[in-house]
């Protein structure tokens, strides 16, 4: 998908699920047009590193192995920490080369979740990774009142064409839920705002039982933290939380990654759900969330669109937001002023 924007965006982004790292695993990642290396040290910690040795460019995320709090090459055994300094030469032990860094990336997880910053330029987190059971405290916020996400309600879809801006794009975009969702009623967007790096939206699905047009028989609360990843909240129907995280993998492409976390039964103390409600789950939210990647995977962008009246002012709104996020221009434009 060709967009007028850079594809490499300021932001949190989901690269992954704790689960999926234990200690002394090493991992070899691609975001952002980046080669990266990922690894689990012995303490526990996780870290984000360019991939290739500063020595002789050997990719640290093929072969590279976790010793202590640091990974060591598999060329020549060079070390590095999770800081990108290298901390130790085999052949030469008591001089490690200080002025060397490997690229380090500010990680964190959060409920089973793996996030990374990116800033196109290296610089530090601009605002703190959100708490998805901080964020909407009217509703029930304790994490063991829910299943774990991981693995039975996460999934991921990869190297999808689309850009984490037309991802957002769904947010104010209600039609689509009859033509591509096979919805029966019409979603109703009824509150939206922009504050600094948050999108914030309400969505009401009208209560077809009832005679009352303002009466919702479900509310889905969401919270976009910059362009990475939408946070949300159910209320009325049903009463579960999610992500749904976009990450660009390069300039075409990007990675997706969705985790449920879903109301335990009552008495329920194991965080592992039972078959009929990992049974309901799949049917009712796992088949029907990659739908739209059958239109994104073909879909053109469109910079001036002719918006409906009742869609174009928030559409427009996010749009204006979005910019935000784009610290640098997008490739052809950079080109195009060398």
């Amino acid at each position: 998908m060709k967009v007028p924007f850079t594809w490499k965006v300021t932001g949190w982004f989901m690269i992954g699920w704790s689960a999926e790292y234990e200690v002394g695993d090493v991992k070899a990642l691609k975001y952002f047009g980046e080669d990266l290396a990922a690894y689990r040290d012995e303490s526990g910690d996780l870290h984000v590193l360019e991939a290739h040795c500063k020595h002789l460019g050997a990719h640290i995320g093929h072969g590279g192995k976790v010793v202590d709090d640091c990974i060591e090459c598999p060329f020549h055994g060079w070390r590095w920490n999770g800081a990108g300094s290298n901390t130790y030469i085999p052949y030469q032990p008591d001089k490690p080369n200080r002025g060397l860094r490997l690229r380090s990336y500010p990680v964190k997880e959060q409920y089973g979740c793996i996030f990374m910053w990116h800033h196109p330029t290296g610089s530090e987190p601009q605002w703190e990774l959100p708490d998805i059971f901080g964020k909407f405290p009217q509703f029930e916020t304790d994490p063991d009142a829910y299943y774990r996400p991981y693995p039975e309600f996460s999934s991921r879809a990869d190297k999808i064409h689309v850009h984490p801006q037309i991802v957002a794009e769904n947010a104010p975009d209600s039609s689509h839920f009859r033509y591509v969702h096979g919805a029966t009623v019409t979603p109703i967007c009824l509150d939206w705002e922009g504050v600094d790096e948050e999108w914030r939206f309400v969505t009401g699905w009208p209560d077809v039982r009832s005679d009352d047009p303002d009466k919702m028989a479900l509310r889905i609360h969401s919270h976009y933290s910059g362009l990475g990843f939408a946070m949300s909240a159910f209320e009325g129907s049903s009463n579960h939380r999610l992500i749904f995280a976009c990450t660009p993998v390069d300039d075409e492409v990007s990675d997706m990654f969705y985790s449920i976390w879903w109301p335990k039964l009552p008495g329920e103390t194991s965080d592992i759900p039972p078959q009929q409600v990992r049974d309901k789950v799949e049917k009712q939210f796992l088949k029907t969330v990659w739908e739209d990647c059958d239109i994104w995977e073909y879909q053109k962008y469109i910079e001036h669109p002719p918006l409906a009246k009742v869609d174009a002012k928030h559409y427009m709104a996010l749009r204006k937001w979005a910019t935000r996020f784009y610290e640098v221009p997008p490739v052809d434009s950079a080109a195009a002023n060398v």
